[in-house]
């Protein structure tokens, strides 16, 4: 698999692709499965209907790995939290409270789970061989975030205030979090993940005495006991917005390789690259844009970053927007590409 052979340090060129997001609402196929659950949470849970969401874009675009369609909030949800998604606005939960952090129940948390591993044993024996299949998390702030406001905030100010107030419970939150999230990523490697994914999509909120204690501090935690169980299984760490703390992060949490937001500079990002592959890091909206906007933006990534360990990817999740003829495109273009 070539995605395995990069995050092993290898550089393969043209580079291997996959798109976060990659199975969604700009496709027309995953518009008409999506009719078929009654809710989002129920396509999640659904093993026939998922495995088939994740194979969609593989089946279009012939993509170098596939990453499990679920949401990072299937957590909190197994802990004994409610969870509902509403059109427009989102996921709607409960907020948590200092009390409720101490009732989180996990006595039936793999249970509850037990349809997502059912969907990775299924996905992995229809995916192609050389297809890397890629299990996936959130980190425990970006959870943690939801869990304490209710819902998504532009800036996560609810969260951040929480833990400035009660650090002893917000340390208590996070911990547990690592630790089902560590288990979360074990079962779906034993039922057959060959990578996995932990997304901090709010890490960039966080100043950097709280970035290190509520973004890098439970995600080495987390790293740590997925390792015990499965140490040979290579992880990618994606701490959005990190910005000059992403060396920082890497050392600290021990990630293999690097997923790298939109806003990080190519120059950093080779630096970056000597330590280890590197993921990304095309603007989604070069991608909805198309013509020359994208083709300058693959071709900057390629010749900055081709000449070392490189997972070509965007650097956030693809948009429903985007005109799949773009997507067409960047591929061909990368694909093409010559050193």
């Amino acid at each position: 698999m070539r995605v395995l052979d990069v995050l092993s340090g290898e550089t393969a060129f043209p580079p291997p692709l996959w798109m976060m997001r990659q199975a969604g609402r700009y496709l027309p196929e995953y518009r008409e499965t999506r009719k078929k659950a009654d809710s989002f949470l129920d396509l999640c849970y659904n093993p026939e209907l998922a495995v088939e969401v994740t194979m969609q874009p593989v089946r279009r675009f012939g993509l170098d790995a596939s990453i499990l369609f679920s949401d990072i909030l299937v957590v909190p949800h197994a802990l004994g939290r409610d969870l509902r998604f509403e059109e427009g606005r989102g996921p709607l939960m409960t907020p948590v409270s200092v009390d409720d952090i101490d009732r989180l129940d996990g006595a039936g948390f793999h249970h509850h789970l037990a349809p997502v591993y059912e969907t990775v044993k299924r996905l992995r024996k229809e995916l192609p061989r050389e297809t890397a299949l890629i299990g996936f998390c959130g980190a425990p702030w970006t959870v943690a975030t939801y869990m304490i406001a209710g819902h998504g905030t532009p800036d996560q100010a609810p969260a951040r205030l929480f833990a400035h107030r009660e650090p002893a419970a917000m340390a208590k939150l996070l911990e547990t979090l690592a630790d089902y999230s560590a288990e979360y990523l074990i079962c779906q490697v034993e039922a057959g993940a060959d990578v996995v994914q932990i997304f901090d999509s709010w890490a960039g909120v966080l100043d950097e005495i709280s970035f290190q204690a509520f973004c890098v501090a439970p995600v080495a935690r987390l790293v740590a006991r997925f390792r015990a169980a499965q140490p040979r299984i290579p992880i990618i760490g994606f701490p959005k917005g990190a910005g000059v703390l992403y060396e920082h992060y890497r050392r600290e949490t021990r990630v293999d390789a690097l997923g790298l937001d939109w806003t990080v500079p190519l120059s950093l990002a080779a630096r970056l690259q000597r330590d280890g592959a590197v993921q990304g890091n095309l603007d989604p909206m070069r991608l909805v844009a198309g013509d020359r906007a994208l083709h300058e933006g693959v071709d900057a990534i390629l010749r900055s970053l081709g000449k070392g360990p490189l997972i070509f990817n965007l650097g956030h999740g693809i948009t429903p927007e985007t005109p799949i003829g773009h997507v067409e495109a960047m591929i061909a273009q990368i694909r093409r590409a010559a050193r």
